[in-house]
């Protein structure tokens, strides 16, 4: 139906409308033949661009089995994306409940595994005046889906900060329904309080907790210092220094931190997600390496991250998740992970505690990288301290997408056309993605080779 709509052109009186009606009739030669090229081993990877204009995107998530995005806005907002859509009302909005002051804000939230039951979802922020973090339950509306209750809020968790950096931040729900807390040590420099060593302090570890049960939290049974003295139960691992994101990888049960360096090392550690009890070693430790004291350091009893990175490669590790979406399959099992300041991209494959198939991707600079984010769809998306979302592509998928909707169809083939006959303008990423025949224009030819990959005759461009 949408060819004969193209074909159709020819009766309006306009004369730019006359020409397309001409160039029409070559698109529908051109459907008669083509050859399909071999697909290469591993694709050409795009950011492409979601939606701009966002106060400080710091963490984006989805609930299951929903299309919508929801984006952490430091400052205290959640804003909800929808069908293309940046909506104007929040979803959440504790403004003023919160404090940006060094690495502080709105750092995350979490939705239950039973959202679409109870609307419960979980924030992570940090309060003004005597520093705290606290991680706040809050209901969404039963009337409205895209506006969350503000008067529902209840406490769940406070956890005093003695400096305004190294928050950790993050709550993420894991395989088995608990919820998890990253915490940072503490903050200043060189953890002067020795927190991520001290079990009996929340600080330098990663916390689970049983938010199901308790008031308002119980301690599960299996985590690995119930009944030990002196040591919090919230505790599932310590001796991070700050773990800014960490990711669950529902396929493997594989746990992955991404624990923020001091002087010279970025590190990721890697666990079987039912494994707690590590003490993953800061201050004595910084990667693999001795920090405190700087050489002769006893390693007893430590786990060692399996893969790190110094700075002569970036400063400040931003954990990412390992991919799972069903838009690009080569890159099935593949954690992500950037660094704030370089600001590349990079991947691995973890099995049988072994690191493989290490690269850095080519990619366009999108600024500061501050988060990944994951969709109900497991797409992966990219947040810049510039204000805008990426969502990971195929670029081959992208060739021919001028409309940008990761999808290549007849719309894409006519807005090539008019462009061609002067009634649309491209801008410069439409070109790009217009150029599919690498020729340096955009023209009838690209609209020709959009419409036959969009009815199906070839499966790709010309490289």
């Amino acid at each position: 139906m949408n060819h004969y709509r193209v074909t159709k052109v020819h009766t309006c009186r306009a004369p730019w409308m006359r020409r397309m009606g001409a160039l029409a009739g070559l698109l529908a030669l051109a459907l008669l033949s083509s050859t399909a090229r071999a697909q290469t081993t591993m694709p050409q990877l795009f950011l492409n661009e979601i939606v701009g204009g966002l106060n400080a995107p710091i963490f984006l998530t989805a609930p299951a089995n929903d299309s919508r995005l929801f984006i952490v806005e430091r400052p205290g907002r959640i804003r909800i994306f929808e069908n293309g859509v940046l909506l104007p009302t929040p979803f959440l909005n504790i403004t003023g409940k919160t404090d940006t002051t060094g690495e502080g804000g709105l750092l995350s939230f979490a939705f239950h595994p039973k959202y679409a039951e109870n609307g419960h979802f979980y924030v992570n922020y940090t309060t003004p005046g005597a520093r705290a973090s606290r991680i706040e339950r809050y209901t969404v509306s039963p009337t409205n889906p895209n506006v969350a209750d503000p008067a529902s809020a209840r406490l769940i968790l406070q956890i005093d900060q003695p400096f305004t950096n190294h928050n950790g931040g993050l709550n993420a729900f894991g395989p088995d329904g608990k919820l998890y807390i990253a915490m940072g040590d503490g903050g200043s420099a060189n953890d002067p309080q020795n927190n991520a060593q001290n079990r009996a302090n929340l600080l330098g570890d990663m916390l689970r907790i049983d938010v199901d049960n308790g008031d308002p939290y119980a301690i599960p049974a299996d985590n690995p210092f119930v009944g030990q003295a002196g040591i919090r139960p919230e505790i599932w691992a310590y001796g991070l220094r700050n773990p800014w994101r960490f990711a669950f990888d529902f396929t493997d049960n594989q746990l992955y931190i991404a624990d923020v360096g001091q002087n010279e090392w970025e590190e990721i550690h890697i666990e079987p997600s039912t494994q707690g009890g590590q003490n993953y070693g800061w201050k004595i430790m910084e990667g693999q390496h001795c920090f405190s004291p700087a050489s002769g350091c006893n390693q007893t009893g430590l786990t060692l991250p399996p893969v790190e990175y110094n700075h002569s490669e970036g400063c400040s590790i931003t954990g990412g998740y390992v991919y799972r979406g069903e838009k690009i399959p080569e890159i099935a099992g593949h954690y992500f992970y950037s660094d704030y300041c370089n600001g590349w991209i990079r991947s691995f494959k973890y099995a049988n505690a072994a690191v493989t198939e290490k690269r850095q991707w080519s990619l366009p600079s999108v600024g500061n990288i501050v988060s990944f984010g994951e969709d109900a769809q497991k797409n992966l998306y990219v947040l810049s301290f510039n204000g805008r979302v990426y969502r990971l592509a195929n670029q081959d998928n992208l060739k021919g997408d001028v409309t940008r909707d990761e999808r290549v169809n007849v719309t894409d083939a006519i807005l090539v056309l008019r462009s061609s006959v002067g009634n649309a303008t491209l801008t410069s990423i439409q070109r790009t993605l217009g150029n599919v025949n690498g020729d340096a224009n955009v023209d009838v030819s690209d609209a020709v080779l959009i419409l036959q990959h969009a009815v199906g005759i070839i499966t790709q461009f010309p490289q």
